[in-house]
């Protein structure tokens, strides 16, 4: 699994002009999931999300997690980030899951923040989807999960 954080002092997503997820500070998380991704994964990648010290204490440095400032993780799916350009002008996805694989885990990831005890907002699986947000720092960090 990969994700794409993107630290935010506010953000939502919208579909069809409606918002379907809203949060406050906290992490945008962008999600992509391969083929051989499994529930493990998305529980590393959960914690790695929920625990990674990219918040600024009171001395300015990024000491803090999304749990120690209160904030909150709101997750949208992407499978554009299993993109190949290598060849020719049009991407391929073939290094994406196919949603009967992709939409379990884009589930399990956000129960497993949940689980974390981070508060979680989302999007609509599959839905062409507007992300609107405020990036703040910019702090923007990708993550592999090992498997």
């Amino acid at each position: 699994m990969r994700v794409v954080l993107q630290r935010v002092c506010r953000a939502k997503v919208s579909v069809a002009g409606e918002t379907v997820g809203e949060i406050g500070r906290g992490w945008v998380s962008l999600l992509g999931v391969a083929p051989d991704d499994t529930a493990k994964d998305a529980a590393w990648l959960a914690d790695k999300t929920a625990n990674l010290r990219c918040f600024p204490d009171a001395d300015g440095k990024m000491n803090l997690s999304v749990q120690d400032v209160g904030g909150a993780v709101l997750v949208v799916s992407q499978f554009t980030l299993y993109g190949d350009c290598g060849k020719g002008r049009r991407p391929s996805f073939i290094g994406a899951a196919r949603p009967e694989v992709a939409e379990p885990l884009y589930v399990a990831f956000q129960d497993a923040l949940k689980a974390l005890g981070v508060p979680v907002a989302c999007g609509r699986f599959g839905a062409d989807m507007q992300v609107d947000l405020v990036n703040d720092g910019p702090v923007t960090l990708i993550v592999d999960s090992p498997g």
